[in-house]
């Protein structure tokens, strides 16, 4: 059986150095996020989910179908009229358009939100992890994180079979070898923070994007 070559390993990796530079290179003007690159950033977050395997099949098993449908959302733009190169210009168009309520029509704004409330599980799993032993199990802080987050907006069943599988956790070193295996543990800890202050950066001002149209409560 043939070994994964190194690019190949690379290529599969969650890469926390590449993710931190997209989510910098994702800032747009002082209170506004490119498309692109939060599609792209988001990317190597699901690299993170499927490398988990089954432990965070309650997440990446919708996050594939809701970046598709933005994708999609921003092959219809075109360069005279640009409505989904941004947050900020997707919430506006279709708030002041009233897409928000049509039926038949998939929202960019609806579907955005639901990777929103994932990245802030994302961040706040990986904030706690730098407070975890390397041979501590992970799956305290991914629970506290989960119950934080995303718990507040999954239903019982949902809930229950999530917190099941996070007991399935190893420890932070295998974790991060599962994950990483492109480096060793220590550098992936040197560079945890720098990204997840670039990844909190784009949470917030999404974040404040929803707060300031009032789209938090999208059904």
């Amino acid at each position: 059986m043939s070994t994964p070559s190194d690019s190949e390993v690379a290529e599969n990796c969650f890469d926390i150095e590449r993710v931190s530079n997209i989510f910098e290179r994702c800032l747009l003007d002082e209170d506004d996020v490119r498309m692109d690159d939060y599609l792209a950033a988001y990317e190597e977050i699901m690299k993170f989910f499927l490398l988990m395997g089954k432990v965070f099949t309650f997440v990446s098993s919708d996050v594939r179908h809701k970046l598709d449908i933005l994708y999609e959302l921003r092959r219809k733009d075109i360069e005279e009229v640009k409505h989904f190169d941004t947050i900020k210009s997707m919430l506006l168009y279709e708030k002041d358009e009233n897409l928000l309520h049509q039926k038949g029509y998939v929202s960019g704004s609806r579907t955005l939100l639901r990777l929103h409330r994932g990245l802030e599980f994302v961040y706040e799993f990986l904030l706690r992890l730098q407070n975890v032993e390397d041979n501590e199990k992970a799956h305290t802080v991914c629970k506290s994180a989960y119950n934080d987050t995303l718990a507040k907006h999954h239903p019982f069943i949902i809930r229950k079979g999530a917190q099941v599988a996070m007991f399935a956790m190893p420890t932070r070193g295998d974790l991060l070898k599962r994950v990483c295996p492109n480096v060793d543990v220590a550098s992936a800890m040197e560079l945890l923070p720098n990204m997840l202050k670039h990844m909190r950066v784009a949470y917030d001002r999404t974040d404040e994007l929803y707060t300031l149209h009032d789209l938090h409560n999208l059904p």
